[in-house]
């Protein structure tokens, strides 16, 4: 049985390999085999379980009725596999909103009590599989969550594998011009490439008027630009980063608060992401926008507190706090 879950707006089915293979779907026993033969079952995995089926789809629903599926745990006990699947069949390396839904199934399923490492596996060939993520239990402002250690950033166009790409400068940072995206609006003329276990492009803009709403992403026009920057060949055009690389759009505020927009690679506009939040608030610290600590990243799905460590000028690690809950 798939149970869905929400996490600041962001929605995964969780369903464990055996469910699926119960119902004709070939998911191999062993994770890593999963991922590399994803081709073989991803596909028919979403449409049995994140379809509307044969119900009509809700008036100003998303095509699917998530962001996707976690798939595991491939284990009883930690550390625990699992695969993230986005809609589209493809694979992701991590996502902080899922990783906070697959950590809350693994504790109402009596599984997850403490620390524990959830190890994504996937079949991208410029990333280490399987990206692990420690997840540790607990309480920050009364409110039951989870915080997940991302690691240490890298930053730029060779930690993302971006190829083609100009140069972009604000006072006392270097930062990356990505023409496709200038194209579409003059404004989005200067990124921050992030990875945090995942790739990302995070364009800094100066006015909060220059963030693309949801509504508006989900304009065939602009989609469509924007699928072809952010999905890997064949959905997108691989350029500047031929596996794909998520967008975000950062405006800064008073306070060490940042508001957001995020297109998914794999999936489109989203209402929160938490990897994409996290590289927000990274590329946000490094163009001098905030101070080290906690950065409130704000977006249409709510505000996801992101903790960053520092010693002196360098940036040693992310931290992502989250909660999700299950839907009825």
């Amino acid at each position: 049985m798939t149970l869905f879950y929400d996490a600041r707006g962001n929605i995964y089915g969780v369903v464990s390999p055996t469910s699926l293979r119960n119902k004709g779907i070939a998911v191999p026993e062993n994770a890593a085999l999963a991922a590399s033969t994803r081709n073989l079952w991803t596909t028919s995995a979403i449409a049995s379980e994140c379809d509307w089926g044969p119900t009509p789809r809700p008036a100003g629903a998303k095509a699917h009725r998530c962001d996707g599926l976690l798939v595991g745990p491939f284990q009883a006990a930690p550390p625990f596999d699992l695969l993230i699947v986005n809609t589209d069949g493809s694979l992701a390396e991590r996502s902080g909103n899922g990783l906070t839904i697959f950590a809350q199934a693994l504790t109402e399923q009596g599984l997850m009590n403490d620390a524990s490492d959830l190890r994504v596996h996937h079949d991208k060939s410029d990333a280490v599989s399987p990206v692990a993520t420690r997840v540790e239990p607990a309480i920050r402002d009364q409110v039951t969550g989870f915080w997940l250690e991302l690691g240490l950033p890298a930053f730029g166009p060779a930690a993302v594998g971006a190829q083609g790409v100009g140069q972009a400068f604000l006072p006392g940072t270097e930062l990356s011009h990505v023409s496709e995206l200038a194209a579409v609006n003059p404004q989005w003329a200067t990124s921050q490439f992030v990875r945090v276990g995942n790739p990302h492009c995070v364009t800094l803009v100066e006015q909060v008027s220059a963030l693309p709403g949801n509504a508006q992403m989900q304009q065939p026009a602009l989609f469509d630009a924007l699928k072809a920057i952010a999905f890997a060949p064949p959905a997108g055009r691989g350029h500047p980063c031929i596996a794909g690389v998520n967008l975000q759009w950062a405006a800064r505020q008073p306070g060490n608060r940042v508001i957001a927009r995020v297109f998914e690679r794999g999936e489109g506009p989203t209402a929160s992401s938490g990897t994409s939040a996290s590289a927000v608030a990274c590329a946000a610290w490094r163009a001098g926008w905030v101070q080290s600590g906690e950065v409130a990243v704000v977006m249409p799905g709510g505000i996801a507190p992101v903790r960053l460590h520092t010693e002196g000028e360098r940036l040693l690690s992310v931290s992502l706090f989250g909660t999700a809950r299950l839907q009825v």
